[in-house]
């Protein structure tokens, strides 16, 4: 007989099996047994959650010859024929596969005869979201005014995509994620009634990397199985199967990071990925990692219940929230977290890793005044003030910076442009000290204004420097041509007079943008700006070829 995987094996064959959703359970049993059943459900919720197990046994128990408080018997010939594929009452559709308006008027075609055997005929439609619009106005009318032998059951893990016409026809159910307790009290029932030699901790890592999902974590459990083969099974072997780290690892690179030591925290990436780790599952655990020793901070307490980690875990966040910071924590999730999404398409993903955590470090330590001197441009305003974004992250919106900052020395603006300004009309702007704070606001948060624009024009304006010309009025200087003359040309849709909007929604900045075409010798110098130092190239640990321009 072939093997069956653990998560069929143990599928639930009775509502009395189901974990982690009691509410609905309750609710349809109740329904079951008083005859207030419905004609349409919807059963939305993430994966492994029960779902379609739920629709399944719902099936049976309505059919049921021999009800059991509401649950099926799974033993009269009804059951039966439902457990073994074989009746004629209950249909499963992917509509994955069959979303199509001729599927769904084969459905309108069936339901017209009455069942054979039972009391139901019930359609399961599974991934509901994505039928067509047309298939979904199809449905309509049938689901509104079925007939009174028929059950629609609609699966979901995707609602928003189904139109309210189609959701105000049915009694809706969402179905949440099983909490790992959960999760590991049914592998530990698994493991006593099948006789497997698991360590605890093992399986409480097992159901905590289930991420809420029942059937995740019955896979993962199989998975861990077949590898040791009858053997005892243990928390390292746990690790080294699902390519995972310890959390010591992650407390490592943290407090690699808390010393201002690159170099330790560099030798800390180098062992994750030598024991064969993938990067973006590493930065996912770290970024993870943070987040609990955030919350550990943050509540002062190290109950693994709150942070749903293992006990272990649980103290050494504890230990290592002792010496953390608050904002450093924020800043390190935020850039983090910005850096998963520019390492989904890259070919380098350890390389953006390492260089991000020196970033990271090398900003630390130099202080808040050390960088924003290294953030001047070199061109001067007149005002006096100098203005200078970059891409490489974003920080959070916020008010005028009280202090003054002391201001690097640059060239005159006659020597950094090409062109002198255009004169701009009479606005009504802030006065000139009154500039200057919502200048520094405006520099502080540009990356967040651009973000706030459609499309390629967020690329437009990516490495780009901002200047005070005149009195209200700052210039958005480019360094590419071709960025350049997309700006210039698009300025009322969602370019600089989209930019002008958002400043005044956001920032509450009353400001004109002009764009400039910056001069060669400052476009090299915003380059070098951006590149990576010799010293930061000598910890990375891959091979450079370097090309002479």
């Amino acid at each position: 007989m072939s093997y069956t995987a653990l998560y069929r094996k143990w599928r639930p064959m009775t509502f009395d099996d189901v974990r982690g959703q009691d509410a609905i359970v309750k609710t349809l049993k109740n329904q079951i047994t008083t005859g207030r059943i419905g004609h349409a459900y919807l059963f939305s919720g993430t994966r492994g959650t029960g779902k379609t197990s739920i629709a399944k046994i719902f099936a049976r128990a309505v059919n049921c010859e021999d009800q059991r408080e509401g649950n099926p018997c799974n033993e009269c010939a009804s059951c039966s024929h439902i457990l073994e594929g074989s009746s004629i009452n209950v249909f499963e559709i992917d509509a994955a596969g069959n979303n199509g308006v001729d599927n769904i008027r084969d459905i309108k075609e069936q339901v017209e005869y009455p069942p054979t055997e039972g009391r139901y005929k019930v359609y399961i439609i599974d991934e509901v979201h994505m039928l067509s619009t047309g298939a979904f106005n199809a449905l309509l009318k049938t689901l509104e005014e079925p007939p009174e032998y028929v059950i629609f059951i609609l699966a979901t893990t995707d609602p928003q995509k189904i139109p309210q016409t189609i959701i105000s026809r049915c009694q809706r159910y969402d179905f949440k994620r099983i909490s790992t307790e959960t999760i590991y009290k049914r592998l530990l029932e698994m493991k006593e009634r099948e006789g497997y030699n698991v360590e605890d901790r093992a399986l409480r890592y097992i159901a905590l990397k289930g991420d809420g999902s029942m059937r995740d974590a019955l896979s993962l459990f199989d998975r861990c199985l077949s590898f040791k083969s009858g053997e005892s099974l243990g928390y390292e072997d746990v690790l080294d199967i699902l390519g995972s780290s310890d959390a010591s690892v992650y407390s490592r690179l943290f407090n690699a990071a808390a010393d201002r030591d690159a170099a330790q925290a560099l030798r800390v990436i180098n062992d994750i990925i030598s024991e064969g780790k993938e990067v973006m599952q590493a930065l996912s655990e770290f970024i993870l990692y943070l987040r609990n020793l955030l919350i550990a901070m943050s509540t002062g307490t190290g109950d693994e219940d709150i942070l749903d980690v293992s006990q272990e875990e649980a103290k050494l966040l504890f230990e290592d929230s002792k010496r953390a910071d608050k904002d450093e924590l924020l800043k390190m999730i935020s850039r983090l977290s910005q850096l998963m999404n520019r390492m989904r398409f890259a070919p380098q993903k350890r390389v953006l890793f390492e260089a991000e955590m020196i970033s990271l470090i090398y900003e630390a330590e130099a202080g808040p005044s050390e960088r924003h001197a290294q953030d001047v441009l070199s061109p001067r305003e007149p005002s006096g003030q100098t203005l200078m974004t970059g891409t490489r992250h974003m920080p959070p919106l916020r008010g005028p910076e009280p202090e003054k900052r002391e201001e690097r020395k640059a060239p005159e603006a006659s020597e950094a442009y090409e062109e002198k300004p255009k004169e701009t009309p009479a606005m009504d702007m802030p006065r000139l000290k009154e500039c200057r704070d919502t200048l520094s606001s405006i520099r502080e948060n540009w990356p967040l204004l651009v973000r706030e624009l459609s499309g390629s024009n967020k690329v437009v304006f990516q490495d780009t420097e901002l200047a005070a010309e005149s009195e209200g009025v700052i210039t958005v200087i480019f360094t590419n041509s071709i960025n350049y003359k997309l700006a210039a040309t698009n300025k009322s849709e969602n370019g600089l007079k989209k930019l002008e909007e958002i400043s005044r929604d956001r920032l509450n900045a009353n400001v004109r943008f002009t764009a400039r075409l910056a001069s060669p010798e400052v476009s090299r110098a915003i380059s070098d700006k951006n590149k990576i130092t010799e010293e930061e190239l000598s910890k990375i640990h891959f091979h450079v070829d370097r090309q002479e321009e």
